[in-house]
């Protein structure tokens, strides 16, 4: 069975370059999806693309990221059948809620002696 490598892209990315990109790479056409929004030519849209081993997973994150790609997903044990866009926004979805954000740096300052008359503002 084949994995699913997903992206979400930029507004600004051009679609039809991605699937010119992917086909001109190997890809066959019933080897991808692209979903996109109600029709609009520059609207952000995710496309999957069944890939099969790590060469073909590598080539197309390249193909990702000449396009403007956002967020890769990939997910194993999938067929492009399965990949239909509410299954993969599903997936997605609980994949970021679990992702673990890093919190800004935060600088604590000790201080022994109380406030002194710098800290206190009138």
């Amino acid at each position: 069975m084949s994995n699913i490598l997903a992206g979400l892209f930029e507004h600004h990315s051009d679609y039809k370059k991605l699937e010119t990109d992917l086909e001109n790479s190997g890809f066959e056409n019933s080897d991808y999806i692209v979903y996109l929004d109600n029709g609009q030519h520059n609207a952000q849209y995710l496309a999957s693309v069944a890939v099969k081993d790590n060469v073909q997973t590598d080539n197309a994150k390249n193909i990702f990221n000449q396009n403007s790609v956002l967020k890769t997903f990939l997910f194993e044990n999938m067929s492009i059948e399965q990949a239909h866009y509410d299954n993969l926004k599903r997936y997605i979805d609980a994949r970021c809620k679990a992702e673990i954000h890093n919190s800004p740096d935060v600088k604590i300052r000790n201080s022994n002696h109380g406030m002194d008359s710098a800290e206190v503002k009138f």
